[in-house]
């Protein structure tokens, strides 16, 4: 049986925003690890925990990257995967995106690879849309 491609989308809220200490803070380059925990709605229920290393400049918030693991169910199936953040503002504006780290899934998500993006809308909302297949 071959892999079929899917699609899932909803909003997610940040329920904590956790910033620590600045790891590198020099010439006006900020190097910050964030722990971010979040509630997921629509095709896909659940929670998450992602750890993200920031990188704010005098322009202000520019880029990071990270790792989230993602529990709950996805159309209907459920179990965990892990999505790997890259983002960064650049002259068309922001854009965010999650690869699914492969072999992450677990439960009726193994196997379960794809990516992703998230949209802030201008009152600040958080969507998202994820393509993804199941072996």
């Amino acid at each position: 049986m071959g892999r079929m491609s899917e699609k899932a989308s909803g909003t997610f809220d940040i329920d904590v925003w956790d910033s620590k200490d600045p790891y590198d803070d020099r010439d006006g380059v900020t190097l910050t690890p964030v722990q971010v925990e979040k509630t997921f709605k629509g095709d896909l229920v659940g929670t998450s925990v992602a750890h993200l290393q920031t990188v704010t400049t005098p322009a202000g918030p520019v880029a990071y990257v990270g790792v989230e693991r993602v529990e709950g169910t996805l159309n209907g199936r459920k179990g965990s995967f892990v999505l790997r953040h890259q983002a960064a503002d650049g002259p068309e504006g922001p854009w965010l995106t999650w690869v699914i780290v492969p072999t992450s899934g677990t439960g009726e998500l193994a196997g379960i690879r794809g990516e992703g993006q998230i949209q802030v809308g201008p009152d600040g909302a958080h969507s998202f849309t994820l393509d993804y297949d199941l072996a």
